[in-house]
């Protein structure tokens, strides 16, 4: 082909790009409802990607328009939303947590026009343990915005109207106890030792591993609760606050151990100590927190002389606590002598 047909060719394949529509970037998929927040995100999420019966699924039994065409319809001439969150509050009742999230919306039109709202959105979220079939997740109980005056970024309220006042200042500690209130009813709070403060709270400054150093230190919430108490063994639930994750009940790993005893006789000498899994555990036994060390440590007591016994060590880093060292007195042979059977690190 000659140079001037070339050009010719290039120039028309440029007009026809031209000519063609730019459709703008479509929102990422987001449906998270591990938290009230990215619940309500999850919601508007929906709506700018037109998914309006998943949307719609968010509420529960009290939806926000009178049918689902009604609620599609009312978006018909919105080409985005884009949301703004506030102080989160929260407050536990028999088996469920009532969270209650300051939202402002920012509504643009087809046509370019903006509109404010701003308001509140209640969620529920039933303890899952005390549930049967058809399971009900966390959900949005109702939802109340109306238009506003004010700037976009100004528009988010302090507190919900039907939001716990904060005591002491401390929404985080009634966060705290609203979920402990919810999901733990199986604990006995009020037998907890004389003199033990639960929930005890620890501030735990930290970084992340890709954080430099002229990042601020950052700064987690460590909550421990009294579980139960028995002839020798105490039982304690932990919550973890931080900037990534919110506020969250932690599940600490432990190792699943089989134990063998020689002629199968558990009073005689000990064989062998096996790891052959790994558990979740969301109590721990004697257990404390090292503000020192930045570090959990539990020792569950097999029978009440102590020679037979099982010991964790879980460290905080990078966000979270991991184990690290793991102990097993596996012989009933009244001397205390415990066998290490996992040990990444010693010290933190």
């Amino acid at each position: 082909m000659k140079p001037v047909a070339i050009a010719l060719a290039s120039a028309a394949f440029l007009s026809a790009l031209a000519a063609m529509p730019c459709y703008a970037a479509e929102a990422p998929y987001i449906d998270d409802r591990s938290t009230a927040e990215t619940l309500v995100k999850s919601l508007y999420n929906a709506i700018n990607r037109q998914e309006y019966a998943r949307a719609w699924d968010y509420f529960g039994n009290e939806k926000p328009a009178a049918d689902f065409e009604s609620f599609a319809k009312g978006y018909e001439d919105t080409s985005e939303v884009q949301l703004m969150t506030g102080n989160v509050a929260s407050e536990g009742a028999a088996g469920s947590t009532f969270i209650y999230v300051p939202v402002a919306i920012l509504s643009i039109g087809k046509d370019g026009r903006e509109k404010v709202y701003a308001g509140c959105y209640t969620a529920r979220f039933v303890n899952p343990q005390i549930q049967e079939p058809p399971f009900n997740p966390l959900h949005i109980e109702k939802g109340s915005l109306q238009a506003v005056e004010t700037a976009f970024e100004d528009s988010v309220p302090a507190q919900c109207p039907d939001a716990p006042a904060p005591e002491a200042g401390d929404a985080l500690l009634q966060q705290a106890k609203a979920a402990f209130a919810a999901t733990k009813g199986d604990c006995e709070s009020e037998r907890a030792p004389e003199g033990e403060e639960t929930p005890a709270s620890y501030p735990i400054p930290y970084r992340y591993k890709t954080d430099g150093d002229e990042q601020p230190m950052r700064e987690a919430r460590l909550f421990r609760f009294f579980c139960s108490m028995g002839a020798y063994n105490i039982t304690h639930v932990y919550y973890l606050h931080t900037d990534l994750d919110g506020l969250r009940e932690l599940q600490f790993a432990m190792p699943d151990i089989d134990v063998r005893y020689v002629d199968d006789n558990p009073d005689g000498q000990v064989e062998s100590v096996n790891v052959v899994g790994y558990l979740a555990a969301d109590r721990l036994v004697n257990s404390a927190f090292d503000e020192a060390t930045l570090s959990i440590s539990a020792h569950s007591l097999w029978r009440g002389v102590g020679d037979a016994s099982s010991s964790g060590f879980w460290i905080f880093r990078n966000g979270d606590f991991t184990l690290v060292k793991y102990e097993v007195d596996a012989s009933y042979d009244g001397e205390i002598n415990p066998e290490t059977i996992l040990d990444y690190h010693t010290a933190p």
